[in-house]
């Protein structure tokens, strides 16, 4: 019976008795008995009553034990140590009645925080599973946001810290709210060079993210790279690989980028890769085609199709500045309605492009507007560049031969190998 009876009962903390004085409060019955009890006995009748209850598993019945706790006339000692078991209880009821349970008990306990700041603790931590597994993302970011790492009242390992600093990012991220993410990272960044575990590889990833949807796509390719060869298992390490390759060909068109495209190719790993084909294109100064280009687009995330200022999207502008770069490694000098020809775009908008890569020492050359031609410049004779291209493509070749070979006749490899080490 939950009905509430006037009792006039309750308890005060005397050294180590508990001593009764009068209350105007109303209590449920068979809370009465509870606090005549000694805190030992005290503790151990609650428990039963506890038990009692979570077998019902009646949400207003679990609602009034709950009030009992968090009240200030129950002694600290006593409360703390119930609340603990009654939050790790509630892991085993189902999740619908422990989601209603923890949102009550986090407006019940809110003015009590600091008496209660480790059960408040996980109390948030176990809702944000729930929100995750309902995929309320940004709901569980905001009850993890909730949880005091700063209020100094406890000791907490920087382990913990970061932890919940970057599931949280990781969250908001899920919602492709960067912004929001970046702030949490950059908190986790003060403490993360004090810990090297599980949490540190998410940190990367999550920072990585982040780099990718600010559009820093070097920076987002580069740590992504990292992490390919970090302790992961194949699945992530190809995922991030992958990753890698896409924020690269991103990138705006530059030596930096150059540099980028040229590791991630020589990295083996890459040939089994669905975006190898344009990867291999770019780093060799191919031109890329429109067919190859829509299916590239269907790879790529929403944030990565996002359109610019200028009204084109970030794959339009890294593919037509990475067809320019081409062009000037086949051309000496161009109009500027032949590169418009060539880019699928207008001639003045060509020639706009033409003008800040070379202006930003991305591209080599110089423009008559007179004339309206373009002249490209190389600090390298155009034989020995196609003599490095030939070698390039020829060791390419070998490699992807020796690698069908491997996969279709293993030991005929593994005996050119022994006749090679004699």
């Amino acid at each position: 019976n939950l009905e509430p009876e006037p009792a006039v009962v309750s308890t005060q903390s005397t050294g180590s008795l508990s001593s009764t004085h009068v209350s105007h409060k109303r209590i449920y019955p068979g809370d009465r008995i509870l606090l005549k009890k000694r805190p030992k006995n005290q503790t151990r009748t609650v428990q039963k009553a506890l038990r009692k209850r979570l077998r019902k598993k009646n949400l207003e019945d679990l609602k009034a034990f709950l009030d009992h706790l968090a009240d200030e006339d129950t002694p600290l000692v006593i409360s703390r140590q119930l609340l603990s078991e009654y939050v790790e209880a509630l892991t085993k009821l189902p999740s619908e009645l422990h989601q209603q349970i923890a949102e009550y008990s986090l407006v019940k306990l809110e003015g009590r925080v600091v008496a209660f700041e480790e059960q408040v603790s996980q109390i948030r931590e176990k809702l944000a599973d729930i929100y995750q597994d309902q995929e309320e993302y940004i709901k569980a970011a905001q009850v993890l946001k909730g949880i005091p790492l700063e209020s100094g009242q406890r000791m907490l390992k920087f382990e913990y810290v970061v932890g919940i600093y970057v599931r949280i990012a990781r969250l908001y991220l899920e919602e492709d709210e960067a912004y929001q993410a970046e702030l949490f990272i950059n908190k986790a960044s003060v403490l993360i060079s004090k810990i090297q575990s599980k949490t540190f590889k998410q940190y990367q990833a999550a920072f990585a993210r982040i780099q990718d949807f600010k559009r820093k796509f070097i920076e987002a390719s580069l740590r992504y790279y990292e992490l390919s060869q970090a302790d992961l298992n194949d699945e992530e390490r190809e995922m991030s690989l992958e990753s890698a390759v896409i924020c690269a060909i991103l990138a705006s068109a530059g030596p930096q980028r150059s540099r980028l495209l040229a590791t991630l190719y020589k990295d083996e790993r890459s040939t089994k890769l669905n975006v190898f084909p344009i990867l291999e294109k770019m780093f060799l100064d191919r031109v890329l085609r429109k067919n190859e280009v829509v299916s590239f687009q269907e790879v790529l995330k929403p944030h990565q199709m996002a359109t610019l200022p200028d009204g084109s999207t970030v794959l339009q502008r890294a593919v037509i500045e990475h067809n320019l770069l081409a062009a000037s490694k086949l051309y000496n000098n161009i109009s500027f309605d032949e590169l418009g020809s060539l880019l699928d775009i207008s001639a003045d908008k060509a020639e706009s492009i033409a003008s800040r890569m070379i202006t930003e020492n991305r591209l080599e050359g110089s423009i008559d507007q007179s004339r309206r031609l373009i002249f490209f410049e190389s600090k390298r004779s155009s034989s020995l560049m196609l003599w490095d291209k030939h070698i390039t493509e020829a060791c390419s070749t070998v490699n992807n031969i020796l690698e069908h070979l491997e996969q279709k006749h293993p030991e005929l490899v593994k005996e050119a190998s022994l006749k090679i080490k004699i």
